[in-house]
């Protein structure tokens, strides 16, 4: 499976665990695959950064090199979709659309509430892990 792992999800599963971090282990166990694009990317640092400084015990910046390292990268060509209410959730979209995602995994309520675009599902980590991965 496919999926574009929204930044709420993966900063989440850094420094929380829970169920986005179940996500994440699925991605180690081979059972996902992520694909990122590099705007997205960036802002997975630039979250994480952020919430380091209120938790300084957790280092993500291990995890985000895996990332980085395995993920499968594109860099997505710029298209309208007139679809999303937040413009900081199409770089999600516009990845998941051109890499032919699966899923896209968020716990954000724009995305959410948009449910899928074309053949992509928009599902929470609870969502996910029940219907897909039977945990």
């Amino acid at each position: 499976m496919r999926i574009v792992l929204d930044t709420n999800v993966l900063i989440s599963a850094i420094f929380f665990g829970g169920l986005p971090g179940k996500v994440l282990a699925a991605w180690r166990q081979g059972k996902i695959h992520i694909i990122l694009s590099p705007e997205i990317f960036r802002e997975y640092q630039e979250v994480g950064k952020e919430i380091a400084q209120r938790y300084p015990a957790v280092d993500a910046q291990p995890i985000l090199d895996l990332v980085r390292i395995y993920a499968q990268w594109i860099d997505p060509t710029p298209m309208e979709l007139p679809l999303c209410d937040d413009p900081d959730d199409v770089k999600f979209i516009l990845c998941a659309v051109q890499a032919k995602a699966d899923f896209i995994i968020s716990g954000d309520k724009h995305l959410l509430r948009l449910g899928g675009f074309e053949n992509i599902k928009v599902l929470s980590p609870s969502v996910f892990m029940r219907q897909y991965l039977n945990q």
